[in-house]
């Protein structure tokens, strides 16, 4: 086969994946349609925001890092835990999850689109993006974590569009991949997944002047908890999927995942104990960003609901997890869901909100989202739910064989 005829051939299967896209039933338009309005009033509210600047948020000159932040650091995690169903694979050769690998790492794929997205709108002035793009501006690399956070993001993105897309055509084509293709991408994926979220709790643990953020358990705790709230999610990802389509998911790989947010539930709240003794037992100085955030300072305690809501939604989600009643998918569900919920507000307006109360010269202003901030976020969310979906729409004609090139109209 020349090389034109190859090129075509891929060509026409981009081509009959994007038609595909935008076929299916009343289910299917209802709900790309209400992505579509969330999407159309996030962007509305962005643009809202380009025009008149951050002013438009809760955040202010002291708390300068919100909920904007809180979710890019929650979807760094999501990305991550696409190696959890890669690692049963493609290491222990678990044939049941062998198929939904290619749903994890769609959903990687979604979520660091996401995570791109979440950094783009926190940016005051995202047209100076510029300076940071190697040759035109300064990308001060390797001294900037930024600059870290920028190759390991891209990376892992490029890594996941390269394994799902090569595993996909070669289904597509009726041909057995080439292992040295992609096997040695899947093993360089699983490190890159660790490192995008190590990489990010550095961002944190390098702040000197903000001694909430200055612990080296930081980075394993972001590993505990990604690794519970990302194949959570995954879990009932993949139920909505059997629900919706007639793509066969059997309950032994639901249960294969349970086990691995088992694990790292036990682990992400031990974590968290220790977190909670150092700052608590030790008594000092540094202790007032942890007693505002656990029980308020000096009259101040809007996070308090917060984390207590999410320390209490981990626990019941680590007893359910234990326990063998989630064997049953009914309470297995209520566990993740409370488990996604929990580490969102942990990792989010329990991690990054309180590392600037207090300043570092005493002051106490406290943050909440505005209206604006969250219907921003909305769109966001909106955005890779919608990316996910088409992604999903692509490839499981494909997995299924009902999308191939022998079916191509001539």
């Amino acid at each position: 086969m020349s090389l034109g005829d190859k090129i075509r051939n891929y060509l026409v299967f981009l081509v009959r994946c994007g038609r595909i896209a935008f076929v299916g039933d009343w289910r299917y338009y209802a709900w790309m349609g209400f992505l579509s309005i969330v999407i159309l009033l996030g962007i509305n509210a962005y643009a809202r925001q380009f025009v008149n600047g951050l002013i438009v948020t809760g955040m202010s000159d002291q708390v300068s890092w919100g909920v904007y932040i809180a979710n890019f650091t929650f979807m760094v995690g999501v990305a991550a835990a696409a190696a959890m169903l890669v690692i049963p694979v493609y290491i222990y050769d678990n044939k049941a999850l062998h198929d939904l690998v290619i749903f994890g790492e769609l959903l990687a794929v979604a979520a660091i689109l996401m995570c791109l997205a979440f950094v783009t709108v926190d940016l005051g002035r995202p047209d100076r993006f510029w300076h940071l793009i190697p040759g035109v501006g300064q990308f001060n690399f390797p001294g900037s974590m930024l600059s870290w956070d920028v190759i390991v993001l891209n990376g892992y993105l490029l890594l996941n569009v390269h394994i799902c897309g090569y595993l996909l055509y070669c289904r597509y084509l009726g041909l057995r991949p080439s292992k040295w293709f992609y096997i040695p991408f899947v093993f360089l994926a699983i490190a890159w997944a660790v490192s995008i979220h190590t990489v990010t709790a550095f961002l944190y643990v390098g702040l000197g002047g903000r001694p909430f953020w200055n612990s080296s358990i930081v980075g394993p705790r972001f590993l505990a908890s990604a690794f519970t709230a990302g194949p959570s999610l995954i879990i009932l990802a993949l139920q909505v999927i059997r629900r919706v389509t007639d793509y066969q998911i059997h309950d032994r790989a639901l249960l294969t995942l349970r086990s691995i947010v088992q694990v790292s539930m036990l682990i992400n709240v031990f974590l968290l104990v220790n977190e909670i003794f150092k700052e608590f037992y030790t008594r000092t100085s540094h202790v007032a960003s942890s007693q505002y955030l656990f029980f308020g300072l000096h009259g101040y305690h809007a996070l308090v609901p917060w984390i207590w809501t999410a320390i209490a939604f981990n626990l019941v989600s680590m007893a359910l997890l234990v326990l063998p009643l989630s064997k049953s998918l009914r309470y297995l569900n209520i566990a993740c869901v409370l488990a996604i919920v929990g580490i969102w507000i942990e990792k989010g307006m329990g991690l990054v909100v309180p590392g600037f109360i207090p300043t570092p010269l005493g002051e106490m202003v406290e943050y909440s989202p505005s209206l604006n901030e969250t219907m921003v976020c909305l769109g966001i969310w909106a955005f890779g739910i919608l990316c996910y979906t088409v992604f999903l729409r692509m490839s499981i004609p494909i997995l299924q064989g009902r999308l191939v090139k022998e079916t191509e109209p001539a």
